[in-house]
Formats: structure tokens, sequence, C-alpha cells
């Protein structure tokens, strides 16, 4: 079985070497192996997947317990937080006009608070229902506990992206008092199947020049 993703080589950036990612230009084995296809996809056994959604079903119906940890969330409010974010993101860096930025800054810092108070209010398994004092807030790592889901595999890279776009184009930044989405970024930094596979800062703010749009 093999992950494809289609590195074209190394470049210096700030002083060392980081992946160089050509969005439109695919290596000749790539395009051997999967023709007219476009990255994510899985090969195994000869069998090219494609549909994101089938790769995460296959994945979970390989990679199963006991050998591997499960990886689809235990509680399915975890599969739709933060749905939103991504959608109302580009709507903000995609506007030309000033006077609509405000309105699409509250929409986007309105998804953000959704998701942050769902990263802050406790899980269920997190609840004493025998204790007597109040329910604390969340101290889990991820959306749906201390390791990583597949709904932190669909969100995690969206709200990077955010992070990084959003501050460079439109000087926004993540609210410092969402101390959720804060720590949820900060796990996240801290596993190497997130940095390891993240693009550098300058490549997302490459792929996204053409995207986002000065406002006139």
């Amino acid at each position: 079985m093999a992950l494809s993703v289609p590195v074209n080589g190394m470049k210096e950036v700030g002083g060392g070497k980081e992946p160089l990612i050509e969005l439109f230009v695919k290596p000749a084995d790539l395009q051997n192996l999967a023709p007219g296809t476009h990255p994510p996809f899985i090969t195994f056994n000869n069998e090219v997947k494609t549909d994101v959604n089938k790769i995460e079903e296959f994945l979970e119906d390989v990679l199963c317990p006991p050998k591997y940890i499960k990886l689809s969330a235990k509680h399915p409010e975890s599969n739709t937080a933060g749905m939103d974010i991504f959608a109302k993101f580009s709507a903000f860096i995609k506007n030309s006009r000033p006077e609509a930025n405000e309105a699409l800054e509250r929409g986007l810092l309105k998804t953000l608070q959704k998701l942050d108070e769902y990263l802050i209010s406790p899980l269920p398994d997190e609840i004493d229902e025998n204790s007597m004092e109040d329910i604390p807030a969340s101290t889990r790592k991820f959306l749906d506990g201390n390791e990583m889901t597949l709904a932190d595999c669909n969100l995690l890279p969206k709200l990077h992206i955010v992070k990084i776009v959003a501050k460079k184009y439109r000087n926004f930044d993540i609210p410092k008092s969402m101390t959720g989405i804060w720590r949820y970024l900060k796990n996240a930094s801290s596993r190497d199947e997130f940095t390891n596979t993240c693009p550098g800062e300058k490549e997302i703010e490459i792929a996204y020049s053409d995207v986002a749009k000065r406002l006139a």
C-alpha cells in the first residue's frame, strides 16, 4: 500500500530545506500510477482508490484494532465540528469589496467561536456523573479525545490554512481568547503525522496568492 504525494524536490526556505510541491506538475511515475487523478489517492494490490470517503473507509477496515488504533470518531459531533469554517474563510479572502469585509470577518469569527466552544466543552467520557463539583472545561488534545481521528485529518489542514492565509492577506489572527483552538493547534504541531505532511507556510501563502483578493 502506498500513499502518494507529488513531492518534486527540495528548496531553500528560511535557511533550511523544505519539500517543494508543484501543484500543477505531476512526476512521471505519478502519472503512470494513476493517470488523470489528483492526490490524495491510495494504491493497494494494483487497485487505485481516489474517492476520499472510500479511502477513509478502506483505512478504517484495514488499519483496524487491535494492531492499529481506531481512526473513526467515537462521538458523531466530532465529525461535524468546524465544518463551516473553510467556507466562511474562502468567502472572507476572496472578497474584494471593503464594505463587505467586516461582515465576512464576523461570519468567520462566529464559526471559529463555535469550534472553540466544542473544544473546551467536555465530552461525555470526561464527565464524572458522581461528582458534585462544577463540570470543568475539557483538556483533551483533539476533537474526539487524546488521539487523532479522521475528523482531525479533515479539519486540521484546513484550520492550518485559515491561520496562515488569513494572517498573510487580511492581517486576521484567530483570537487568543479562543484557547480551545490554540490548544488544538499546539497539540497538532507536536505530532509527526501532522507536521510531516503539512506544506511550509511560504508554500501555502504562494498557493493562495492568486486566490486571496485585494480589497479595492
